[in-house]
């Protein structure tokens, strides 16, 4: 339990580090939080700050949600465990405590865990978002549709009503911080 807890704070943390914030300083570029959509994802990057900057705020933010649920497996905690290290990256990077809880919305970290949790889950959530974002070219869309998704495949997959729980208020955290994106997609002007 105490192994458990650890891993659960260490997730936190490192989802807490915010590889847009921190890339704006070391690149020299306006701080995400106060340009374009004011939030420190790669999709807002690369509008302020191009494609290089973009590409390594993604790998940041991926690595982030990949790394913690892989040492969890490797920890072998049980796969509740696993699931609740991967949504602990996954808030620290929504809700990061070294920068006033002002983070993204958390779509790479989620791929990332999602991905480290169970391979075959990441690759149909991964591949629902491509399929969206294809066919309507609007990202925001890609990924409330394909996390509203996620639950009944984790369900699928695990059998588990538990850990299909997990990925319910994980899903559910995303989409809401993507509120505004919904407004806009109703309104009819999300870019």
């Amino acid at each position: 339990m105490l192994e458990a807890s650890a891993l659960l704070c260490f997730a936190y943390l490192l989802g807490s580090v915010s590889s847009a914030i921190l890339l704006s300083k070391i690149m020299g570029f306006e701080d995400p939080r106060k340009q374009g959509s004011n939030n420190p994802g790669a999709t807002n990057v690369l509008r302020i700050a191009g494609k290089k900057a973009a590409f390594f705020t993604l790998v940041g933010d991926f690595l982030k949600g990949l790394l913690p649920v892989l040492v969890a497996h490797w920890l072998q905690v049980g796969l509740l465990w696993v699931a609740l290290t991967g949504f602990a990256a996954f808030v620290g990077h929504c809700f990061p405590i070294f920068f006033r809880f002002q983070g993204g919305k958390g779509v790479a970290t989620a791929i990332a865990a999602t991905l480290a949790f169970d391979w075959m889950s990441g690759v149909i959530l991964s591949a629902t978002w491509l399929i969206f974002a294809k066919v309507f070219k609007i990202s925001s869309l890609a990924a409330i549709i394909s996390f509203a998704a996620l639950p009944l495949v984790i369900l699928w997959r695990t059998q588990d009503l538990q850990l299909a729980c997990v990925f319910v208020l994980l899903s559910a955290i995303l989409i809401w911080r993507h509120k505004s994106n919904i407004q806009r997609l109703i309104r009819g002007t999300e870019s």
